[in-house]
């Protein structure tokens, strides 16, 4: 996976050198992938101790393989990411006097990021955590994300091989239990495929289903294409929860795809979805 994230950057520094400069949310997206990139190289995880009956009861129950209490990092080096993203995520910021160091004092505390941790992988707020701490909700969710997500990759790059995935095709992830971001149709039958926001593991989907409320109305489910990049992009959406999900047709595609940049680089769709009335899933 380094090897796709060099790859990313140094297509980022391609970007940068011809337009002579990035936005900030691309700068902000390549400082967070350096450090991630830095912590995957030192992470190693122990394949949780399950047989083969466990992880076939699981995937028939719809119960992801990672649950939180298989979730065993080494806390210390979770911790030293969360520090790094708190000061990049803070280092042009305007925000309340004196929130960086509260939010790094946050994360030198084991326990407390253990915990608040554990309440974002199961889904749960974390304002109370946030405000009795005087942090904002927001960038706390947002700074255990990106510290979780290179240990989260290592879990679903050791799990993904015993997920089978005529059995799953599920709206959320045999790994961990995330939300989609973005999908992708295979070059092989232009089967989509679904991307997890938090361990970045694929799964196979069904092509006439809503990813997020699941209903299978075709009066409700469209896509649109973008013509001008021979379809190349959909962007799905669904008409009864009013969410979308953008997806690229490898069919369509040379070669060189980097999914996970496609993520950032098709953030114009974002705006395009949204000004449609649409939100996120």
């Amino acid at each position: 996976m380094n090897q796709v994230n060099s790859k990313i950057l140094d297509r980022l520094q391609e970007w940068e050198r011809r337009k002579g400069g990035l936005p900030d949310f691309i700068r902000y997206y390549r400082e967070i992938l350096q450090i991630q990139t830095a912590a995957k190289s030192r992470i190693k995880v122990k394949k949780p101790d399950m047989g083969r009956d466990l992880v076939c009861d699981r995937l028939c129950e719809g119960i992801p393989l990672l649950l939180f209490e298989n979730f065993s990092p080494d806390w210390n080096q979770v911790r030293a990411v969360f520090e790094k993203v708190v000061v990049w995520t803070y280092r042009d910021s305007r925000g309340p006097p004196g929130e960086s160091e509260r939010m790094r004092d946050f994360g030198r505390n084991n326990a407390l990021l253990r915990e608040a941790s554990g309440a974002w992988y199961r889904g749960h707020s974390l304002q109370d955590i946030a405000t009795s701490r005087g942090l904002d909700e927001g960038l706390l969710s947002s700074a255990i994300a990106a510290a979780l997500k290179p240990f989260l990759f290592a879990y679903a790059r050791v799990l993904l091989p015993e997920v089978n995935q005529e059995l799953w095709r599920r709206r959320y992830c045999p790994i961990c239990g995330g939300k989609p971001d973005f999908a992708y149709l295979d070059k092989d039958r232009g089967a989509r495929w679904l991307l997890c926001s938090r361990c970045d593991a694929g799964w196979l989907f069904q092509r006439l289903e809503c990813p997020y409320c699941g209903t299978q109305n075709q009066d409700a489910l469209a896509y649109f294409t973008d013509e001008e990049a021979s379809n190349l992009y959909r962007l799905y959406v669904c008409e009864q929860c009013r969410t979308y999900i953008k997806a690229i047709d490898l069919r369509c595609a040379g070669s060189g795809i980097l999914l996970l940049l496609e993520r950032i680089t098709t953030l114009d769709m974002d705006k395009q979805a949204q000004e449609k009335g649409y939100r996120p899933g």
